[in-house]
């Protein structure tokens, strides 16, 4: 900072200038921090002449500031005053708008928000009012939360706008509506003609949501009147994500859509994810793509079809896919399983720095020797694992349609360390159980058949296809390597007494930030097929792999 130089009339007991901040002791020895507009030598200069400096306060909310600010957003949101509430935000249009469009679209009256105790900054509260509409009304309540965080260009603490703060369901470009539905309501039925309810089934309800939006209109039902969230267009190329019905003022009238899921299954299924924290599951019959049943610990979000996710030492069934079929790995010959292997500049080791010496690619895969795919980087080009990925696993194309939202899996092409990398299902290799459970039924009838939940004949629609299928030594070898993992590798333990006609894959995928790495297992038992992961639970054998061998148990 420049020199600074004084001014005639000014208290020598100045405050404390620190890199740009005062320090100002107020009664009873607070300290407030506070940054100079405009600050350095010439902004001395200027504000001497009025003989004052305008001070913006700097730094986290108080709790006191906190309080007040909640308080009045709160209040003012409760009493209708969209505009006051709103400009106690840090983005009164974005807010004027959603607050606006709670009484006025979604027709909320009696509100009363009730706030709980803060933890730092963020204040959660309850809400609870009335849907109102065509003489019709029905109760809602609900919780969410805000934060309170300091405007930087006046100091002013205000609430943090988000469209969360009003549902938290909602997101950017979403809308609460309450009127006539815009798809009927749909009545989903399992394999065997029984009802699938979130009763039944909780982690269903966003199954259920994707049926009624793309069959809703086709299966022959009338719209009822309802309070929902319209979520905002999909861009080109994408699915919609599924409108959510909060409130149902009348009912309208269902019309039937008939799922693959098995209802033995799928009630298993709910029962292990149910016992674990963020663990997910699909099972599915190798021989058609018949999704038998899916899971997820979490209601809110479909990790099992949506979810994107790297998928660890999974991962290595398309990859010894890719060495089998370049002639770069057999399973019963030797092959190199070092400590260490160095490429692109990154040094990659095994599990607790393990080797096997004098083994055979089979030993390598079932023990989930990482050095032993990264050795091989050095002779593949950099879009190799995405070719195969793509032309024999029907991968990362965008194009399944299993009838609901799903995500089809990514396997980018890329260079240096991130492609040796993505051979061990980590770099930039994206995947949720639906597209494990797909390849390992691959390698089982080594062709792929694209999962589907609803028939497509019901709609006509079109499967996507691969554009080759791998060799006959190739699915071999495949299913060599899976049965020797299953009977005496890394997942045997989990897979013990399931009988001859199996093969299982483990795998662990880091995560930064996370203590535990993601475990995930996959495995075929017969004609059934299951993958699972367990978000950071640990080593896929010890976490995933008892899920998925109970379902397989079940199936049997």
């Amino acid at each position: 900072m420049g020199k600074r130089r004084r001014v005639a009339g000014r208290n020598n007991s100045r405050p404390l200038v620190i890199g740009g901040l005062i320090a100002v002791v107020g009664l009873g020895g607070a300290v407030g921090a506070y940054s100079l507009l405009g600050g350095g030598a010439a902004a001395d200069d200027r504000h001497a002449a009025s003989g004052h400096q305008k001070l913006v306060k700097t730094g986290p909310p108080s709790a006191s500031e906190v309080r007040t600010t909640a308080t009045a957003f709160l209040t003012a949101w409760q009493r209708g005053d969209a505009a006051r509430a709103a400009a106690a935000t840090d983005d009164s249009a974005a807010a004027t708008a959603a607050l606006t469009g709670y009484r006025k679209d979604a027709h909320l009256t009696g509100v009363t928000l009730t706030p709980g105790t803060p933890t730092g900054a963020t204040v959660p509260f309850s809400v609870k009012a009335t849907v109102s509409y065509q003489g019709t009304s029905k109760p809602l309540t609900y919780d969410s939360k805000l934060t309170v965080v300091r405007r930087a260009n006046d100091g002013a603490t205000v609430v943090r706008w988000q469209p969360s703060v009003v549902h938290p369901d909602l997101t950017d470009g979403d809308r609460l509506v309450t009127g006539e539905a815009g798809t009927p309501p749909i009545k989903a039925l399992d394999r065997d003609g029984g009802e699938i309810t979130t009763a039944k089934y909780p982690s269903l309800g966003t199954v259920l949501d994707g049926l009624r939006e793309k069959y809703g209109k086709k299966a022959g039902g009338k719209p009822g009147i309802e309070l929902r969230i319209v979520r905002r267009a999909a861009g080109k190329g994408k699915e919609k994500t599924p409108d959510k019905t909060l409130v149902t003022l009348s009912a309208g009238t269902p019309g039937t859509v008939k799922t693959t899921l098995s209802p033995t299954l799928q009630a298993k299924a709910e029962q292990e994810v149910t016992a674990r924290d963020k663990a997910s599951v699909v099972v599915m019959r190798p021989s058609t793509g018949e999704i038998l049943a899916a899971a997820n610990s979490g209601h809110g979000f479909n990790v099992a079809f949506e979810g994107s996710l790297a998928p660890g030492s999974t991962m290595k069934i398309v990859t010894s896919t890719l060495l089998f079929e370049k002639g770069l790995a057999h399973a019963d010959k030797p092959h190199p399983c070092p400590k260490y292997v160095t490429y692109g500049g990154w040094k990659f080791q095994n599990d607790n720095k393990f080797e096997i010496k004098n083994g055979t690619f089979k030993d390598s895969f079932a023990a989930s020797c990482n050095t032993a795919f990264i050795s091989q980087a050095e002779k593949l080009r950099n879009d190799d694992l995405t070719r195969v990925a793509q032309q024999i696993y029907g991968l990362g194309m965008d194009d399944w349609s299993i009838g609901v939202p799903s995500f089809d899996g990514a396997v980018p092409v890329q260079s240096a360390a991130q492609m040796a990398a993505s051979l061990i299902g980590q770099g930039g290799v994206r995947m949720n159980p639906l597209n494990m459970a797909s390849v390992v039924s691959t390698a089982k009838t080594g062709v792929f058949h694209q999962p589907y939940l609803v028939a497509p004949s019901v709609d006509g629609r079109t499967l996507a296809k691969a554009t080759r299928t791998m060799s006959a030594s190739t699915q071999a070898q495949l299913k060599e390597v899976l049965q020797y993992t299953a009977a005496a590798g890394t997942a045997a333990k989990a897979m013990a007494g399931l009988g001859p006609d199996v093969g299982a894959k483990t795998g662990s995928a880091e995560v930064d930030g996370q203590n535990k790495p993601n475990g995930w297992f996959t495995a075929w038992k017969g004609d059934l097929a299951a993958a699972g992961v367990v978000q950071a639970g640990g080593h896929g054998g010890d976490t995933a792999g008892p899920i998925v061998a109970a379902l397989l148990r079940a199936g049997s």
